[in-house]
């Protein structure tokens, strides 16, 4: 082969290879996806059905993708597919359990590429309603939800709060300024009427109680004990009735009813008008309150401050205060049908005047005395009258802490028609101060009723030994008390 032929054909070689890497072409660059997921986190009610949520999607648009969804604290029900446009629509129920609960789609590509985000959902229990701000407007509280005073919540002058029958009302823990407490103020009104089937309850966060304990007339604590005391606050209601505080001139005069810090105007109670209507309360649990403000001082389980003779107050049990049961600082309001049960200091309390009746009641085993009765702390004094009660002693080996009866010199009350029961070793009634107080039909289970009165003093007229439980205890077997057996027998 000559060599000019030889030339030819290596250029001829060349050519041909350059033309083949010519038709070589590198492979083409797809996008790979992407998917956003809503941002925050999105609220819904637990057990909500029938829900959705989108998620932004971007694919090339020479690929094809499909998606996959999980999901935890909810059932997808449309957990695979295609993706077709920019947008994926998840469809779930939500769990029935409050917390949080996500949602993750991942979308493949035909190449093989993927991407992922995840929506962050918070499922809500919508039968709890935490409040926080005082109440300034009309409102009614239903028995399908369970109200959580998250503060001090007052219904402020001229609102009125309505509580339906079985309705549950918890307490956050707080002391201090912080202690919780449900306060109404001058002007406003309660409408708290609960049933012998269905009493308003009011507790502490801590208790278990629930809205279907209440359904299947189960009213006591299921976690807690009748001698808890101090995890909450209490009920506080003010009025424009008469008291006996007064001014440094010594004229009636509005104060601030203990409990709450002077800086919150609508802790401002008294006035002139006796016939003042602050509600209706009936059939009304309080339990597990009392908590501190300060040195020695806590609020009662129910307080009444200047509450008018308007007000409808009856069927009402206090369990486990820390403080009093019931106190009333003046007013005219009178009350019936009373359990208070374990009292972390005074069982019925008595200050400024008041000027009511407390009619049928049972005083057990408080951890002061059973009454704590002052005068007035003014010019102005009335009279006050407390009968047809039962005091138990000792129960369950608990026993009162106090006197029997602690009566002020100056404080002008009648007692009628009052037993005491169970041993009363050791238990007095202050025989030095009472002056202005009256007693009929007073019996105590004792045969040795000089000592029960304070320094052997004389024992006044209308008190005696022996008799029987007085209250009518029928009326009361909706309580806690009952229920547990700490009436039996009365």
């Amino acid at each position: 082969m000559n060599l000019k032929l030889l030339a030819t054909l290596f250029v001829a070689f060349g050519l041909f290879f350059a033309a083949c890497n010519n038709n070589d072409e590198s492979p083409t660059a797809y996008d790979a996806p992407s998917v956003t997921a809503p941002s925050g986190v999105v609220s819904l009610a637990a057990g909500t059905t029938a829900q959705s949520i989108d998620f932004t999607v971007s694919i090339d648009p020479e690929l094809t993708a499909t998606y996959q969804a999980t999901g935890s604290g909810v059932t997808i029900s449309n957990p695979s597919g295609s993706v077709t446009g920019s947008t994926i629509t998840i469809n779930f129920d939500a769990g029935n359990t409050p917390g949080a609960a996500s949602i993750t789609v991942t979308v493949t590509d035909s190449e093989g590429q993927s991407d992922e985000a995840t929506a962050v959902l918070g499922l809500t229990d919508e039968s709890i309603v935490r409040l926080t701000s005082n109440i300034t407007a009309d409102a009614t509280w239903t028995a399908d939800k369970t109200y959580v005073l998250g503060g001090r919540i007052s219904v402020v002058d001229g609102v009125t709060l309505t509580i339906e029958p079985g309705t549950i009302i918890k307490g956050e823990a707080g002391t201090g300024p912080n202690a919780t407490a449900l306060l109404i103020a001058r002007g406003a009104k309660l409408m708290a009427e609960g049933t012998a089937d269905a009493p308003i309850i009011f507790t502490s966060i801590a208790d278990e109680i629930s809205p279907d304990d209440v359904k299947a007339g189960n009213f006591g604590s299921p976690n807690l004990d009748p001698d808890v005391p101090g995890l909450w606050g209490g009920l506080i209601v003010l009025g424009k009735a008469k008291i006996s505080a007064s001014n440094d001139n010594g004229q009636l005069s509005e104060v601030q009813i203990e409990g709450i810090p002077t800086s919150d105007a609508n802790g401002l109670y008294g006035g002139n008008d006796d016939g003042d209507n602050s509600g209706v309360l009936k059939y009304i649990s309080i339990r597990h309150g009392g908590s501190n403000i300060g040195e020695g001082n806590e609020i009662n389980g129910l307080t009444l401050g200047g509450v008018g003779s308007g007000t409808v107050i009856e069927n009402i049990e206090v369990v486990a205060n820390q403080d009093d049961g019931i106190e009333w600082f003046g007013g005219t309001v009178s009350v019936k049908n009373v359990v208070v049960w374990n009292a972390g200091d005074d069982a019925i309390d008595t200050d400024q005047s008041w000027a009511g009746t407390l009619d049928n009641f049972v005083v057990v085993t408080p951890a002061g005395s059973c009454f704590e009765l002052d005068g007035p702390e003014g010019n102005y004094v009335a009279r006050h009258t407390i009968q047809n009660g039962t005091v138990i002693a000792v129960l369950g080996g608990r026993s009162i802490g106090g006197s029997l009866i602690d009566v002020d010199e100056a404080t002008p009350v009648d007692m009628k028609n009052i037993h005491f029961v169970a041993p009363l070793d050791g238990l007095t009634i202050t025989d030095d101060e009472v002056a202005n107080t009256t007693f009929e039909n007073v019996t105590f289970e004792t045969d040795d009723l000089a000592s029960l009165m304070e320094q052997g003093g004389a024992v006044p007229a209308g008190i005696s030994a022996g008799g029987s439980p007085v209250a009518d205890v029928s009326v009361l077997s909706w309580t806690w008390a009952s229920q547990a057996g700490g009436l039996d027998g009365l």
